[in-house]
């Protein structure tokens, strides 16, 4: 017996000693990977009293859900309709979240809490989109739904940090005093939608709140309002329900501060702070553009300059005429409006006598530098044919670079051509420009005015150089 024990053992021992061999040679050892990742938001599988309850007398609502969820920033993302005086406070717990009404509930009231992005789970961050919860005080829920879209007058774009605000019944200047019935967020495509709404006549309007008062008190705010100010009566049969947004003054309650000119790299390397009167043109480097005028920039604030001591020659230095002299709101750049002529040269005269910055500092010695322009070849020629173009309302075609228009047209017809443009990528937008001064004009409230309208184009258009660029456009 005591032999077979022993050789037991060694069986053992040799079998545990090939299995580490084997083991060695074909298996490796990692981490695991867990399965894949959880991507679901969490579901709400109760709710106390249940959703869509009438004749609700309670205080506190309870909602569950399949997992441990977290809820944030209740302020900014949770909105309770119609509008209550006091918030209901609410918490989350592991996998519930307590809702506890704390202002008095109005009879016969369908009231609906929505929670925006609010509530997610707690370990991927799956957001629960627009959890809503409805119940009514009454017998019945009200099923009425009120949808639309909201565009940023000025450039056509949309602007989801807008709110719409519904006033139930209200005078005509609500909106500047008291806080709305009902209020919804404006989608990141512009649409924005009111449920659970009762047959009744609504004042509708937009807002930009700065101040978070829901109410329209500064002309710093955004805000937007139906022509003339009308009502909507509920049901609303009228599937296109526009607003367009503006702002009566942007620089209301704001600190205005100068901004500083683009600059290109070169005269970016001139120090502001130079005890010396400098200046650098782009033309020095590039051509001079054809349809622009001729720009220097100096490191000071210029106090004076003249046209005796500003001025263009030819290379055998006879004064080109017709020259205009501007000078920008920084003090900072002196431009020279030359009808230029094609792949000419060019002679910039300055004379430090007439030249001086606020300190009276001028240039150290007159200065003449040469410069060439461009080549009509080195422009595009373009023709743009326009589907739906409303020529009553004095449209001007508007050419962007990213958010700046660099040039405006303009249209007397539904085909427009230029013979030399600037070559590049642009996007473009019209402005109907009512009023007929070249320049696009917010609302106002008090006035009844509402802001002129630009369309903004979602087709690109791309200018090559000594090419005949053609586009058809359908607004």
């Amino acid at each position: 017996m005591r032999f077979k024990n022993v050789l037991g053992i060694i069986v053992c021992i040799f079998c545990t000693y090939l299995l580490s061999l084997i083991g060695s040679g074909c298996a490796q050892v990692g981490t695991p990977t867990g399965g894949p990742r959880d991507t679901l938001a969490p579901l709400l599988v109760r709710a106390n009293p249940a959703y869509g309850t009438l004749n609700f007398k309670g205080k506190t609502v309870t909602l569950t859900f399949s997992e441990y969820i977290e809820i944030g920033d209740v302020q900014a993302n949770v909105q309770t309709s119609p509008l209550q005086k006091i918030n209901p406070e609410i918490t989350a717990g592991l996998r519930t979240i307590t809702i506890k009404l704390k202002d008095t509930l109005q009879p016969n009231t369908t009231y609906s809490i929505n929670f925006g992005n609010a509530v997610k789970d707690v370990n991927e961050g799956n957001v629960y989109k627009d959890l809503n919860y409805v119940f009514s005080t009454g017998n019945y829920l009200d099923s009425l739904r009120l949808s639309g879209r909201l565009t940023l007058a000025e450039t056509g774009a949309y602007d989801s940090t807008y709110k719409v605000l519904l006033y139930r019944n209200a005078a005509d200047t609500a909106v500047l005093s008291q806080k709305p019935t009902y209020i919804t967020d404006v989608k990141p495509d512009g649409s924005f939608a009111f449920n659970n709404l009762p047959e009744a006549s609504f004042k509708i309007y937009a807002l930009k709140d700065g101040d978070g008062g829901k109410t329209y008190n500064t002309a710093g705010e955004g805000f937007a309002f139906l022509l003339n100010n009308a009502s909507i009566t509920l049901p609303y049969t009228d599937s296109s329900l526009n607003l367009f947004a503006y702002v009566a003054d942007a620089n209301a309650g704001k600190i205005v501060v100068a901004q500083k000119p683009n600059l290109t790299p070169a005269q970016q390397r001139i120090k502001t702070a130079d005890t010396k009167l400098r200046y650098t043109f782009a033309a020095k480097e590039t051509r001079q553009d054809l349809l622009k005028p001729l720009e220097v920039i100096f490191t000071n604030e210029l106090k004076s300059v003249d046209n005796g001591s500003f001025f263009i020659t030819d290379t055998n230095y006879v004064r080109i005429a017709s020259q205009q002299l501007t000078i920008d709101s920084t003090r900072k750049i002196v431009s020279l409006s030359v009808p230029w002529q094609p792949d000419a040269s060019y002679i910039l005269n300055l004379k430090k006598a007439g030249i001086a910055d606020s300190t009276n500092l001028s240039l150290a010695k007159d200065d003449t530098l040469n410069f060439e322009t461009k080549r009509n070849e080195d422009y595009g020629k373009i023709t743009l044919r326009f589907n739906n173009l409303d020529l009553s309302k004095k449209p001007i075609l508007q050419f962007l670079n990213g958010t700046q228009i660099s040039y405006a047209f303009p249209l007397k017809s539904s085909e427009w051509t230029k013979e030399m443009f600037a070559p590049g990528e642009y996007s473009i937008q019209i402005l109907y420009d009512s009023n007929g001064n070249g320049i696009w004009d917010p609302g106002n409230f008090k006035q009844n005015l509402q802001p002129e309208r630009t369309i903004y184009i979602l087709q690109k258009i791309g200018i090559r150089s000594d090419f005949e660029n053609e586009s058809e456009i359908t607004l």
